[in-house]
């Protein structure tokens, strides 16, 4: 007898197959009986006339761990037009706590902060598996891209030396007698790889140990991280990142569209070309349409961002807008001026619905022009001794960008809340599970 997953049913028709996963639901119709099995594939249906054939579950909750084995029948009512009948039942693992929560409901019916405190049950749920089955389709897709572009997947250290690589705070951590850091982002280490492979790639955690209480924040997400030599100046990123966008909607459309029809997502419109606006220029719309005067701040609120992503939609048709020239003062002090206007940069944020999706620019490659931003920086030269190797022997005009994969998790599937589409989230209030 075969033992196949629950979405492979339909294939057997008129078979015996066996089937293997967690008790979702037990249904007494009368005499009629319906017991509901989910593996980490789907859910499949087993009905039964005979009432012993139920005695295995006695005393047992939802969530046991079961073995039914039955002839596969069609049933046009029945979840994917199947069931099986004749069935025999075994008990592998037997429940008998009460779940925090129902999970066989198609809506999980509890706080956000319950569902993080039971996130070890709550994650079975099928809406909520299907948000991180997502995530695990846009990774895919990411390299899937990059590979094929000639990148070259790398790893960097999570345990860095030096806790000024970028504005955000940073977690120290004793290591052997000294001080270290977690990672911000693995931003010099892809740079210096630039110099050995040209084109890489990384998929890592990254830590900021900024105090924030926001929805769209926590203290450890996932960074999805490229950067690449030889570009002429941001635009040379912006394009590739376009086409990288096209193809994860492309390929989160045709492999995930079950997770997409459970999570009744709509992907964002994505036209031939992504509109962009320069942040002066950005700035000024808001004025204009808005009444809000905000030219001379460094860096766009929220609620700005939100105000550009509906103009966007409704004037250019797109639910991504690039934003560019970002002021100098607001960017590292690794990112290119912008050779007209040294106090703009040749960086970028890409906005999806109204909220920053992705940063990212072109960076310096010369040593002597790294001296001069750390000087005006008041940084020491020290601390990115191994950095600026990198660039004193010979490093091309380069760039790159970071996807949060949390965030675009969260702007796909219109989450209100980041921590949604956080495997295990991390913030001031919370360290578990």
């Amino acid at each position: 007898m075969e033992h196949i997953r629950t979405i492979q049913v339909g294939e057997h028709v008129g078979q015996r197959v066996k089937l293997a996963g967690w008790l979702h639901q037990v249904r007494a119709l009368g005499k009629i009986n319906f017991i509901l099995v989910r593996d980490g594939y789907g859910i499949a249906q087993a009905m039964t006339l005979d009432p012993h054939a139920l005695a295995p579950l006695n005393g047992l909750a939802s969530e046991s761990v079961v073995e039914i084995a039955g002839m596969v029948v069609a049933e046009p009512q029945a979840p994917g037009g199947v069931e099986l009948r004749d069935i025999a039942l075994e008990v592998i693992s037997p429940v008998t706590d009460a779940l925090p929560f129902p999970i066989n409901k198609r809506v999980l019916h509890a706080s956000l902060d319950t569902l993080l405190d039971h996130a070890t049950v709550a994650l079975r749920h099928p809406a909520r598996r299907a948000l991180f089955r997502l995530s695990a389709g846009i990774m895919a897709a990411f390299r899937e891209f990059l590979n094929d572009a000639g990148f070259t997947e790398i790893q960097s250290p999570k345990l860095v030396a030096s806790a000024t690589e970028s504005g955000a705070n940073v977690f120290a951590v004793e290591y052997f007698g000294k001080k270290a850091y977690l990672a911000q982002s693995p931003q010099f280490y892809k740079q210096i790889m630039v110099g050995v492979f040209e084109r890489v790639y990384e998929i890592g955690p990254v830590f900021r140990a900024e105090p924030h209480d926001t929805t769209r924040h926590v203290n450890e997400y996932v960074s999805m991280d490229a950067e690449f030599g030889f570009i002429a100046d941001h635009f040379s990123v912006t394009t590739l990142l376009t086409a990288l966008v096209r193809h994860i909607l492309t390929r989160v459309s045709e492999r995930c569209a079950a997770d997409l029809k459970l999570l009744d997502v709509h992907l964002p419109t994505l036209p031939a070309a992504i509109p962009h606006i320069h942040f002066r220029d950005a700035q000024q719309l808001i004025l204009e349409r808005h009444g809000e005067d905000c030219r001379g701040e460094p860096d766009l609120a929220p609620q700005h961002e939100r105000w550009l992503g509906e103009w966007a939609r409704a004037a250019q048709g797109s639910d991504f807008l690039f934003v560019t020239g970002y002021p100098m003062a607001k960017r590292p002090f690794y990112t290119h001026p912008d050779p007209a206007d040294p106090t703009y940069s040749n960086s970028f944020d890409l906005l999806l619905r109204g909220t920053e999706l992705v940063t990212g620019g072109q960076r310096l490659h010369r040593y002597a022009d790294y001296a001069a931003a750390l000087a005006r920086a008041r940084l020491p030269l020290e601390p990115f001794a191994y950095y600026l190797e990198a660039m004193k022997h010979g490093m091309p005009p380069h760039g790159g960008f970071a996807i949060g994969l949390e965030r675009f998790v969260m702007q796909l599937c219109g989450l209100a809340n980041l921590r949604e589409a956080t495997l295990f989230p991390r913030d001031q209030h919370r360290l578990t599970p």
